[in-house]
C-alpha cells in the first residue's frame, strides 16, 4: 500500500487537479466510482486506478476493479484525501489519458450545442449532462473557454464527458463545418428573439449560447439561421448558461 505523498504516482495524480499540469501533458484525474466506471466503460485509456480500501466501501466498486485489467495502486485514506479535489472522497480514482477531437472527426450530426468562450467548469459540465439526456450528438467550445477536464466539469456532467464528443474550435471555423453539413444555426439572446415556443426545429440543428458576462455578439448573432430567447417575467434578466441551454435544448427537441 503506498502510504507516502512523495511516492512519484501519488505525485503525478496531485499535480493533475492543477491547470498547468494538465495542459502540459496527455493525462487526467477522474475522481470517484460513477465517473471512473464511465470513462473505463466509454473505454478511455487508464493509465492507473487508485483506491483506498477503507474508504471504498461500495461493492461495485470493486467488482469495477475485479475486471479491470491494467494497474491498479493500493493507498492510504491520507494519501487519497490528499489527491482528492473535494471533501469525503469516494476512496477511487483514475489518472486517465485525454482523447482529442476535431471537426473533422465528427460525421454527419442530427444536433448538438456549441458554447461560445464558457467561463464556468460547472456550466460546460451540465450542458454535457443535458446534451446526452436528449441524445444530442456533440458539444462545440468556441473562441477558448474553460478546460474540459476540469474536476468540476467532469463532475458536473455525471460522467458525460466520456461519451459526448467535445470539440474546441473557433467560431469561424465552426461556422463553416456546419454550414457545409446543412445544419441550422441557432442563435441566443436574452432580449428580442423569436420565442422558442413559436419555433420549429429543423432536421439537423446547432444551438449556440454566448458567454456567460456576454452572451452572444451582433456579429455572431448575424450569422445564425435564427436568434431564439425565453420570456423573463419577473425581476431578472437572464438565465444561468446551464439553465437556458436545458430548457431550449428539451423544447427543441421535443
Amino acid at each position: 500500500m503506498i502510504s507516502s505523498l512523495a511516492n512519484p504516482l501519488v505525485k503525478e495524480a496531485r499535480a493533475l487537479g492543477q491547470a498547468r499540469a494538465r495542459a502540459a501533458g496527455d493525462l487526467i484525474l477522474v475522481e470517484g466510482i460513477h465517473h471512473v466506471g464511465e470513462a473505463m466503460a466509454a473505454g478511455w485509456d487508464v493509465e492507473a486506478v487508485l483506491y483506498a480500501p477503507a474508504k471504498l466501501k461500495s461493492a461495485f466498486a470493486h467488482e469495477m476493479l475485479s475486471r479491470f485489467p491494467g494497474r491498479i495502486e493500493q493507498v492510504s485514506g491520507k494519501v487519497l484525501e490528499a489527491i482528492a479535489g473535494k471533501d469525503n472522497p469516494q476512496g477511487i480514482l483514475a489518472i486517465v489519458h485525454k482523447r482529442s477531437r476535431h471537426l473533422a472527426d465528427l460525421g454527419d450530426i442530427r444536433c448538438g450545442v456549441a458554447l461560445v468562450a464558457p467561463q464556468d467548469p460547472g456550466n460546460l459540465g451540465t450542458v454535457l449532462r443535458t446534451v446526452d439526456a436528449v441524445r444530442a450528438d456533440a458539444v462545440f467550445v468556441l473562441d477558448g473557454g474553460v478546460d474540459q477536464y476540469h474536476p468540476t466539469a467532469i463532475r458536473a456532467s455525471m460522467g458525460a464527458c466520456f461519451w459526448i464528443p467535445i470539440v474546441y474550435t473557433g467560431f469561424d471555423e465552426f461556422e463553416a463545418w456546419g454550414r457545409a453539413r446543412h445544419c441550422a444555426l441557432i442563435g441566443t439572446t436574452a432580449h428580442g428573439g423569436e420565442e422558442l415556443r413559436a419555433f420549429t426545429a429543423p432536421h439537423r440543428w446547432i444551438l449556440i449560447l454566448g458567454s456567460e458576462q456576454k452572451g452572444l455578439s451582433a456579429e455572431q448573432q448575424s450569422a445564425c439561421d435564427v436568434v431564439l430567447s425565453l420570456p423573463m417575467k419577473g425581476r431578472t434578466s437572464s438565465l444561468n448558461l446551464a439553465v437556458a441551454a436545458g430548457i431550449l435544448l428539451y423544447g427543441l427537441t421535443s
